[in-house]
């Protein structure tokens, strides 16, 4: 039973063609991280909201028209990757390119849930269109049954939002980390999360991405993807030390949030998180910054966090920072 829908995005068919394919537009409407080989036969994964990710193989490319590809999401039986078809095509209209989605292979209770999914994305599409940013999707905000891995990927979206809206013009100013300005901070940040990801097995193929906020993506991308595949249980060797896995994961999203906030801080932005994950990051953090922690790794000495204090709050307390 197939769910059909149709959009009209503000741009020439080439630019919303780029939206609906490359990496870094659909980061802006629709995943949390995506990889794509756009061609025929080529692979894709997205990740759509924290714990559900989307793969398949692209069946035919033409650029600025058409895009097929099969669907289906990791860990599921009853639509597995590659099980259903997707196909995208662009034409000319008043006011900008209309997006015509066909997705085929689906049992009737599939394309209602789909539906839900599409007419909530495509709306995002439109928006990207419009203003270049759909913003922050509060499908991802919240994700049920939390765990070290969706977590690092809500937390993710967080970091990446926030990287999003600071200019060029602003990688030099001073953050919270009194050493660093906002790209050294990047910097370290990406560092981190190649070392977790490299526990899992991930490797990160060279990039040429220039934004911090592509930097960052570039390097979250396979070090999910190869925690996804690796999974939670057992330990993983984190430097010279054994840890348990989910552990070490979970402070990737210490690294996440709290340097969001650094960025956020620095550059004139909020940052949005649900009290779920901020509660989920905040024990994290109680578990893993421990004395001995602070006095080998450049965490400050807590400050305490007033009765009023929310939950982000604490956190950044927690970590030595004045909220």
């Amino acid at each position: 039973m197939p769910f059909e829908k149709t959009v009209v995005v503000p741009l020439g068919a080439d630019e919303t063609f780029a939206l609906i394919t490359e990496p870094g537009r659909l980061r802006r409407w629709q995943a949390i991280t995506a990889r794509v080989d756009l061609r025929a036969g080529g692979g894709y994964r997205w990740t759509i909201v924290p714990g559900n990710s989307a793969s398949g193989t692209f069946t035919e490319v033409e650029a600025g028209k058409r895009v097929v590809f099969t669907w289906g999401w990791e860990g599921q039986t009853e639509l597995p990757p590659g099980a259903s078809t997707v196909t995208i095509t662009l034409e000319p209209a008043a006011g900008g390119t209309l997006v015509r989605l066909v997705h085929e292979g689906l049992t009737e209770e599939q394309a209602a849930s789909h539906a839900q999914g599409w007419n909530h994305y495509l709306d995002r599409l439109a928006e990207a269109g419009a203003s270049g940013d759909a913003g922050a999707d509060d499908w991802a905000a919240a994700p049920q049954e939390l765990d070290a891995i969706k977590s690092a990927e809500a937390t993710l979206a967080i970091c990446q939002l926030i990287l999003r809206g600071i200019p060029e013009a602003s990688y030099r100013n001073a953050t919270a980390c009194t050493e660093f300005n906002v790209a050294q901070v990047a910097d370290h940040l990406i560092g981190s999360i190649t070392f977790l990801g490299g526990a899992a097995g991930a490797q990160f193929p060279p990039t040429a991405a220039a934004t911090l906020e592509a930097r960052v993506a570039a390097a979250a991308q396979p070090a999910l993807e190869a925690w996804n595949a690796r999974g939670l249980d057992g330990t993983v060797k984190v430097g010279p030390n054994e840890m348990p896995a989910a552990s070490a994961l979970g402070i990737m999203s210490i690294e996440l949030l709290v340097h969001a906030w650094d960025f956020a801080q620095a550059t004139g932005q909020q940052v949005s998180v649900s009290d779920e994950v901020a509660e989920y990051v905040l024990q994290i953090a109680h578990a893993n910054i421990t004395p001995e922690v602070r006095s080998g790794n450049g965490f400050a000495e807590a400050i305490p966090a007033g009765p009023d204090a929310g939950l982000l709050d604490r956190l950044i307390a927690f970590t030595g920072r004045a909220a």
